[in-house]
């Protein structure tokens, strides 16, 4: 009686075992699943912002009479470079979700080989490597949407650099005046004291 309850202790322990090895790749796989998701979302709305600059493009150059648009030659310079930068982005975002499905797969044959080696008791370690470039490949797409995160934080830099420029130009001084460069109000942000003399260092329109 001993014997079979250590044969069946066995069996159970060793059950155990297989179905915690199955879980770990099924963490992942929902993980890289999320990644894929988020990654498709923000892929989509590059392409959405990719054509909403083209159109902002058009309309601009087949306006009749160029001088009476502000800062024109400025406006047609911003669009061309932000239409670079988020072409670039959603390049990254396209390798960055092709990564993100190379570790999906590779989590997918990890699963696949725990089985087959728990089933034939041979190769035991075959998932360990197969596991590993999985992961890999999950890092490798992480570092990429990290490098869209910074060049998207750019993007948007940028472009309100250009609408507070533009802002400046075509609001009236009496609004124009009470903003720094900045966009906040004057007298509502930390006064610049001169180092010297320890005096409070008037704000300019400018910010400088």
């Amino acid at each position: 009686m001993a014997a079979t309850d250590l044969i069946n202790a066995d069996a159970l322990n060793s059950t155990i075992e297989f179905l915690t090895a199955m879980v770990t790749p099924a963490l992942l796989i929902s993980a890289t699943g999320s990644l894929v998701l988020s990654t498709s979302t923000r892929l989509g709305r590059v392409i959405d912002r990719v054509r909403s600059l083209e159109d902002r493009l058009s309309d601009l150059i087949y306006v009749d009479d160029k001088s009476e648009v502000p800062l024109y030659d400025k406006r047609v310079e911003v669009i061309v470079d932000l239409l670079d930068k988020v072409t670039s982005r959603s390049r990254i975002l396209q390798r960055a979700m092709g990564a993100f499905y190379y570790g999906l797969m590779f989590f997918v044959l990890t699963s696949v080989t725990i089985a087959i080696a728990a089933v034939f008791n041979t190769y035991r370690w075959i998932p360990i490597p197969i596991g590993i470039i999985g992961i890999m490949f999950i890092f490798y797409g992480s570092v990429l949407m990290l490098l869209e995160t910074r060049m998207a934080t750019a993007t948007v830099n940028a472009e309100m650099d250009f609408t507070w420029e533009l802002a400046r130009k075509v609001a009236p001084m009496d609004v124009a005046s009470k903003y720094t460069r900045k966009g906040k109000i004057k007298g509502m942000g930390l006064a610049k004291i001169d180092t010297k003399s320890g005096r409070k260092i008037p704000d300019t329109l400018g910010g400088e």
